[in-house]
């Protein structure tokens, strides 16, 4: 059991291959692993995911990423995919907290994933530690009652296997949000929750 959980954490969702097959036909391209890089000059460490995904009106998966106490993190730089529904920019930093949504009509599924490098021993290379913070299954939110563009906007509900509802942990509720969004974002093109990093001194520096 713990080896099946300890996947779940590194990897994302483990999703059928019929299902698979779905999203691969409807063109929704979610890369929901996450790796483990080394800056030469910082001589650090750093955690590197890719916010990636998008819908079809009856079908979405998002990937975003958070920081550990649940706000945006700045993105590396974006990703101009060919077409849409696909990788939308590049995020690194020490610590990643992986926001994933899978919806289905009404049903979603959530995982939240924390990811950081474990304590290096003798110069070695560190492992990727990777744990569960949340897993929601089978949840629901009629969509169709969610504004795209509502930071504010509800959430899938999760209960449990009793009927016991489930609480997505607060400080991740807006990330959840985001993720929300873009599974629900037909033809998505752009990322719902990293932002740009300077805009302002982008705008200088071109300029």
């Amino acid at each position: 059991m713990e080896r099946k959980q300890d996947l779940l954490a590194r990897r994302g969702l483990t999703l059928p291959k019929r299902v698979l097959g779905r999203l691969n036909q409807v063109g929704i391209f979610v890369q929901s692993q996450v790796s483990l890089e080394h800056q030469s000059l910082a001589k650090r460490y750093v955690v590197r995911g890719v916010e990636s995904g998008g819908a079809i009106e009856e079908l979405g998966r998002y990937v975003s990423f958070c920081a550990p106490d649940g706000e945006p993190l700045a993105y590396l730089h974006p990703i101009d995919a060919i077409g849409v529904n696909g990788l939308h920019a590049v995020v690194v930093a020490p610590v990643l907290v992986r926001i994933e949504v899978l919806r289905s009509g009404r049903t979603w599924q959530l995982l939240i994933t924390r990811h950081e490098p474990a304590t290096a021993e003798n110069g070695r290379r560190p492992a990727l530690e990777s744990s569960i913070l949340f897993r929601g299954v089978n949840g629901f939110l009629d969509n169709r009652l969610q504004e795209v563009d509502d930071p504010d906007g509800p959430l899938p509900q999760f209960w449990s296997r009793a009927g016991e509802p489930l609480e997505i942990p607060p400080k991740f509720a807006s990330a959840t949000r985001a993720a929300a969004r873009g599974a629900s974002c037909v033809g998505c093109s752009h990322t719902h929750y990293l932002v740009s990093a300077t805009p302002a001194a982008a705008i200088a520096k071109s300029a």
